[in-house]
């Protein structure tokens, strides 16, 4: 449908709505959801066509885009101007509207909160089938702030105004290293009240932790490429300094889906030159092959003749600051997955119904993405409910893109279940959508 009106493309989604029978999904081709679905027979909504970065306005600092724009077109539209939206995730394949659905983050969050916090508009295809604008101050105001972490369980993103910064041509990159837990929050607690453009870090171990602090500059007496031969988490450990170009440093983590990679293989320099290349040295091609090993248990086949129980925990999870410590303290010894990506945010609002954080707080959003192999068999779930109930101890928040283990009751007191009740009445009272509890924890 190249060339296709915006408002043409909405029409054809709302004459698919009129039509409908029954409940209705998501048709999409890629996905960066890491928890199993049961699929169920629904009318399947094709949005892949909401692709077009709309306009970008330097002057009001404003990117307008749809929502299927995946993260890699919209910054390039905005690099072109000397912008980048305010906060843009780790992957290229993350979209739009599903950063701004599920939860998103990378290493502006201190500055500007989470992804959602970004948005200044949103156009929402609801589930009763009209097309609403959603700001902070009209009649949508509840839409607007209880859209995020709804996965698509209210309606879908067509079109959103999200917020854009200016950039320079290069980041340079300090990485600053810590034996020490404590001192490693404490510095990256003093760094967030500093002038760093980006910060986030990583922990290899309890006693080897990186703290990175990215700035602007206009020059740069070298770049390094991690696009290929190169692996970017592998330079935290050696280099105290580092200089990328603006767009190599905004997809630092996607060559090698941070360090995940090695689980396919691709860090075998064999394998990545030969099999993979640079071609295929991304997120996209990562996901897929992880679907087909889903889809055909070649790994749970093999764990099985090794002799090894197996559970994977893939989470995000965000920790006020003061507990820090002992949440890693707890990880380290009950989990044990390593490297951690950590990174902070600093939460500007706390109307967001369905994903509350306390305004004005620092948190670290702690990522692990790996499998638990153990000798000795456990419940299913059992790992990630340990983290589910340690998070919650520490007033802390866990985001919903993977595997949730939660009761109904414990899903609806964490995830503003009153409010998502009055949401769910207003815009999809015919519940053409599954409910969020349905979807993100049952896998409906």
């Amino acid at each position: 449908m190249s060339g296709t009106t915006h408002a043409a493309k909405v029409q054809r989604l709302q004459a698919l709505m009129a039509a409908r029978q029954g409940p209705v999904g998501l048709a999409k081709g890629t996905s960066n959801l890491f928890r199993d679905r049961r699929e169920q027979a629904k009318l399947r909504l094709d949005v892949g066509d909401f692709d077009t970065v709309l306009r970008v306005d330097p002057a009001a600092g404003l990117i307008e885009a749809e929502g299927m724009v995946t993260y890699e077109r919209l910054t390039d539209a905005a690099l072109a101007c000397g912008l980048m939206p305010a906060v843009v995730p780790q992957l290229k394949s993350i979209t739009l509207g599903g950063a701004v659905a599920g939860v998103a983050i990378e290493a502006s969050a201190f500055l500007y909160g989470l992804v959602h916090e970004t948005v200044e508009e949103l156009e929402v295809l609801t589930g009763d089938g009209r097309v609403l604008i959603a700001r902070r101050d009209n009649e949508h105001r509840d839409l607007f702030y209880g859209f995020p972490n709804s996965y698509g369980t209210l309606g879908y993103a067509l079109r959103l105004k999200v917020k854009a910064v200016p950039v320079k041509a290069y980041v340079r990159l300090e990485h600053r290293r810590f034996s020490d837990a404590r001192r490693f929050f404490q510095a990256l607690e003093e760094e967030c009240r500093g002038d760093a453009d980006f910060i986030d870090g990583v922990v290899f171990g309890r006693e080897e932790l990186v703290l990175t602090l990215g700035r602007f500059v206009d020059q740069a007496p070298y770049t390094s490429d991690y696009r290929f031969e190169h692996i970017y988490y592998r330079s935290l450990r050696s280099r105290p300094e580092d200089y990328l170009t603006v767009r190599d440093y905004l997809w630092r983590w996607d060559t090698d889906w941070f360090w995940c990679s090695k689980n396919v293989g691709a860090q075998n320099p064999l394998l990545r030159r030969f099999v993979f290349g640079p071609s295929r040295l991304n997120s996209v091609t990562y996901t897929r092959i992880m679907r087909w090993n889903a889809r055909w248990g070649f790994t749970r086949a093999l764990n099985r003749v090794m002799g090894w129980h197996t559970e994977s925990v893939i989470q995000d999870v965000d920790i006020p600051l003061p507990r820090c410590d002992e949440f890693l303290d707890f990880f380290l010894a009950q989990i044990g997955i390593l490297p951690i990506w950590v990174c902070p945010i600093r939460v500007h609002a706390g109307d967001y119904a369905l994903y509350p954080m306390r305004p004005g707080e620092l948190y670290v959003n702690f990522g692990f993405w790996d499998v638990v192999r153990r000798r000795e068999s456990f419940p299913a779930g059992y790992h990630n409910r340990l983290i589910e109930r340690k998070v919650q101890a520490l007033g802390g928040i866990k985001s919903l893109y993977s595997e949730s283990y939660f009761t109904e009751d414990e899903f609806w007191r964490i995830y503003g279940g009153e409010a998502y009740r009055q949401l769910k009445a207003r815009y999809d009272p015919q519940g053409a959508f599954p409910d969020l509890y349905q979807k993100c924890v049952l896998g409906r």
